[in-house]
């Protein structure tokens, strides 16, 4: 009796130990509050985002902390409001128009995940630093692959101003492909390298799609055009780029559920900012886009699914922000949350209790 005692007493500490969940994080690149088929784009098709809509909490009125990258990556990593950690403006590669420094007393996310005993990884875009002490590796990540800059100037050359800032960890590296498709990859790369790891992960994954360039692959684009009779050129493009991404996204959700990772995974869904109206972004009915202080450039489309905890098909019209992902992914995790963070944990809201605002 005593040894079944002691050996139902390690399971359950066994169970309980890893019992943490992993944490998947998507962010992409100036996708409209109108650019999703589930928010009523009349002529896009996004299967993949729409499914994580409706398999979790939909939120209707979430905000990016800016209207441009850096600041929303930086509130989201860091958990404040982007100026008190030295990101008021986008970071860019020249001095002469470059409009922050990430502060190196800015606690990001991946450190207090570590502390709380997950590996963390970001795949994709960066832009919170070209020099150290600021690259990802050397601000709590454990891996990086991906590239550093503001935005790359082709999908598939994948420079900026002719420099290549592509690497994976401090390595530089020159992958062929778009860049859609090696972020996807990677991704899935990466969850299948923790596949049956009792360690949780904690995956940021930060699509460059659909920022410009607006450079859908030929195909995509084509399709695009054969099924919308009459769309122009510039939206058609602009549609192709968000319906690949979609697509790719469609692909690393599969590739949690084929490691079986799926069932114990918060995923998370947002974007940095509003659409670009200038190469045909929809922002819903509300005024503006991106680099605009209205309600287009700051209101984006934005979800969390998590099996068994989130029900799936709920509805949310909390006022949430970027810089609320940090306390919220700590709470689930269980780590401790710096004392400076001014965002709030969603997670009461997650769980479908009242939501404390302060």
């Amino acid at each position: 009796m005593r040894n079944f005692l002691l050996t139902a007493l390690l399971c359950f500490a066994a169970s309980t130990a890893h019992a943490k969940p992993n944490i998947l994080t998507i962010l992409v690149d100036d996708l409209g509050y109108g650019d999703l088929s589930s928010y009523g784009a009349p002529d896009l098709k996004s299967p993949a985002i729409d499914s994580l809509m409706s398999s979790g909490m939909r939120f209707d009125s979430f905000y990016a902390n800016c209207p441009v990258c850096s600041p929303t990556r930086a509130a989201l990593l860091a958990g404040t409001y982007p100026d008190l950690v030295g990101v008021p403006g986008v970071i860019r590669t020249y001095p002469q128009n470059n409009w922050g420094w990430l502060s190196p007393q800015a606690v990001l996310l991946p450190r207090p995940l570590k502390a709380a005993g997950y590996d963390t990884a970001i795949v994709g875009k960066w832009h919170l630093g070209l020099e150290s002490p600021n690259r990802p590796n050397e601000r709590g990540f454990d891996h990086f692959k991906g590239f550093l800059c503001d935005m790359i100037d082709d999908y598939y050359k994948h420079r900026r101003h002719g420099i290549n800032y592509f690497r994976e960890n401090e390595k530089e590296i020159d992958p062929p492909g778009h860049a859609t498709d090696l972020f996807t990859q990677w991704a899935i790369d990466y969850l299948n390298d923790r596949k049956g790891m009792q360690k949780p992960f904690f995956l940021y994954l930060a699509y460059n799609a659909p920022h410009t360039p607006i450079q859908p692959p030929k195909e995509w684009f084509e399709k695009v055009k054969a099924r919308e009779n009459g769309i122009t050129d510039r939206r058609a493009k602009l549609v192709a780029l968000i319906e690949h991404m979609d697509h790719g996204i469609g692909q690393v959700i599969a590739a949690l559920k084929n490691n079986g990772q799926d069932k114990n995974t918060l995923i998370m869904f947002s974007s940095d900012n509003g659409g670009q109206l200038s190469v045909g972004a929809r922002c819903g009915n509300h005024r503006g886009g991106k680099q605009d202080m209205y309600e287009g450039g700051l209101k984006v489309p934005t979800c969390a699914v998590w099996p068994a905890h989130i029900r799936p098909g709920t509805r949310s019209d909390i006022q949430g922000i970027s810089m609320d992902f940090y306390p919220t992914l700590c709470e689930v995790a269980g780590a401790k949350v710096p004392s400076y963070v001014k965002g709030i944990s969603l997670l009461s809201t997650f769980l479908g209790k009242p939501q404390k605002l302060e």
